[in-house]
């Protein structure tokens, strides 16, 4: 299976651990959802994120994906909500221009 249709949750039914929607963890930061996924890379999980924010009415939505690998799923998550953080820190915004 192809890395996007891990990512995004496309093709079929195989349950690869991936936390999407209302099971994912999330948090707000300065008007800014962030959710970690779960995207599994072998026996590790690879660090990977959505950002959202509601600007004039609409929601935006910006989704990535960084190279860096944990051992634990508790991990994963922790440190991409981390890099949410500072990618807002960084581009607020911006982000969705």
């Amino acid at each position: 299976m192809s890395f996007w249709k891990k990512l995004f949750g496309a093709g079929g039914g195989d349950d690869s651990g991936v936390a999407t929607g209302t099971n994912a963890p999330q948090e707000v930061y300065k008007g800014f959802t962030i959710r970690a996924t779960l995207l599994p890379a072998g026996s590790e999980f690879q660090l990977a994120g959505t950002i959202e924010k509601e600007i004039d009415g609409a929601l935006k939505r910006h989704d990535f994906v960084r190279a860096d690998r944990f051992g634990s799923k508790e991990d994963a998550q922790t440190y991409t909500l981390a890099k949410g953080r500072q990618i807002v820190d960084e581009q607020g915004d911006r982000l969705f221009g």
